[in-house]
């Protein structure tokens, strides 16, 4: 069945429906549906584990028109619970492809809709906040449940649920081989954060994210980066505990690391309204005072007051959210936002570069 035969709706848990056609697998997916505005990179979105329990919503109005390669996976799986777009190539052209979007969600078993306002649902989740969704595909003679689908989405509480616990790794991995040698705690991590140290000449040594600071210990670690992923830190204190009793190493945290790290400062974390996802957002270095234009694919901040020895060291140009903090003393530092890009603008490569100094 192509995607032509398929029919699919979205329905929010506010009530709106949207009606469209499916791609991918015929399936029903309940997540929070957020949305991303980065003009490519479909395929490392949806192998990102930071949106795992997620529906996605394009605003760039085409989305497939280059398949799916071999190279551009952030981890070996999709997971995001649906994917909402405008326009569905269905005829890729790229000398790299190996198959069509419409393949790849199919195989993966992710429901998929397309022919959608995209931009109007991007307006109502600004205006009203990220909020649970239900997204089921069918064949063009079936009709779906309605009322089900509604039932769904407004059962599904996304604050309630460790994803974390759901894609960290089962046990220590390594990768490469250097002279120096950091403990990635993967909550989620892209693989395009092994690759950037891995570049640098360091081994990086991937453990789960629960491990205790006596198993990361063992490994004699000259660091530890804290990865992104998905879901709410503060379901996450055990693991900024544990990161509290390593602080005599240097860190550097990216993304819910840096939530992670925040917390094991003293400070909260909360949740934005409908988060920052996509390739262009720009961040003030305070103390280079330049912008960069980063990565960002995240739905949670640090609060400033509890941050104790640590300080803010970046800020968000569209609503002064922290993007970064540093302690005071010690090489310990993290960003809210994504330096390994992939995809986006590479304006912040050098932070791997000052942690791999700091070793």
């Amino acid at each position: 069945m192509n995607a032509t035969e398929k029919k699919a709706v979205l329905v929010l848990s506010d009530g709106s429906v949207y009606y469209g056609y499916g791609f991918g697998s015929l399936t029903t997916r309940e997540g929070e549906l957020v949305f991303n505005t980065s003009m490519t990179g479909y395929q490392e979105s949806l192998t990102d584990p930071s949106y795992a329990g997620q529906i996605l919503v394009e605003t760039y109005p085409l989305i497939g028109n280059y398949g799916i390669n071999d190279l551009a996976f952030e981890s070996p799986k999709v997971h995001v619970e649906g994917f909402a777009i405008r326009n569905l190539c269905d005829a890729p052209h790229h000398y790299q492809s190996t198959k069509s979007l419409d393949k790849f969600l199919e195989d993966a078993g992710v429901p998929g809709i397309w022919g959608l306002d995209t931009r109007s649902i991007v307006r109502k989740l600004r205006n009203s906040g990220v909020m649970p969704a239900c997204i089921t595909t069918y064949a063009a003679n079936e009709n779906p449940d309605i009322a089900a689908l509604l039932t769904a989405a407004k059962k599904l509480d996304y604050s309630k649920i460790d994803f974390v616990e759901k894609v960290t790794l089962g046990k220590a991995q390594t990768h490469g081989k250097g002279n120096k040698k950091v403990v990635l705690l993967d909550c989620g991590a892209k693989g395009g954060i092994v690759h950037e140290l891995n570049a640098r000449g360091v081994q990086v040594i991937a453990m789960p994210a629960f491990s205790k600071a006596d198993e990361i210990l063992s490994f004699s670690p000259d660091g530890i980066c804290v990865s992104n992923g998905p879901g709410d830190p503060a379901r996450l204190e055990s693991i900024s505990n544990e990161l509290k009793r390593l602080f005599h190493l240097p860190m550097f945290g990216i993304c819910l690391g840096n939530q992670l790290l925040g917390q094991a400062a003293g400070a909260k974390t909360y949740k934005l309204k409908f988060g920052h996802r996509g390739a262009n957002h720009p961040v003030l270095d305070k103390k280079a005072n330049k912008v960069v234009i980063t990565t960002q694919n995240h739905g949670y901040s640090v609060t400033e007051k509890g941050l104790g020895d640590f300080e803010v060291t970046h800020i968000n140009c569209n609503d002064n959210s922290i993007e970064g903090i540093a302690h005071k003393e010690l090489p310990i530092f993290a960003v809210q936002y994504h330096p390994e890009a992939n995809p986006g603008p590479c304006d912040s490569k050098y932070l791997f570069d000052k942690f791999v100094k700091s070793l």
